[in-house]
């Protein structure tokens, strides 16, 4: 009697949270279509970008130690990082890469920026 009681609590428990995990997927793919939308040509150029190289440009960011994206700051924290992580003075080939990927997506990111202002602020003043 008590197992199938037990069976019971299980069955309902599993229920309760298959619904509350199926309702929180439901919102956050509601949440990030609507982020897609709001991010509009630019949006879906950058989060292609960011699919075929893999990296995300907030991952970029951090790897470079980069706040706002200019071309001379990403240049100059490249080439500091790159230089430290050389094989031939101790460094890694592993994060050399890492350092090398996040300038061509910061790069690629700058030129889908530099694209494509004018649609954004046409899409902000309607």
């Amino acid at each position: 009697m008590q197992a199938k009681y037990l069976a019971q609590i299980i069955v309902v428990g599993a229920q309760v949270v298959g619904r509350a995990f199926a309702r929180a997927l439901r919102q956050e793919f509601a949440a990030s279509q609507a982020a897609a939308e709001a991010r509009g040509k630019a949006g879906a150029q950058s989060a292609a970008a960011s699919s075929f190289t893999g990296m995300t440009v907030q991952e970029a960011q951090q790897i470079l130690n980069i706040s706002t994206l200019t071309p001379e700051e990403i240049q100059k924290n490249y080439e500091h990082l790159f230089k430290v992580n050389d094989k031939e003075v101790g460094g890694s080939f592993y994060l050399q890469s890492k350092v090398v990927r996040a300038k061509e997506r910061l790069d690629e990111e700058l030129q889908i920026q530099k694209n494509d202002p004018p649609q954004q602020k046409q899409q902000e003043h309607t």
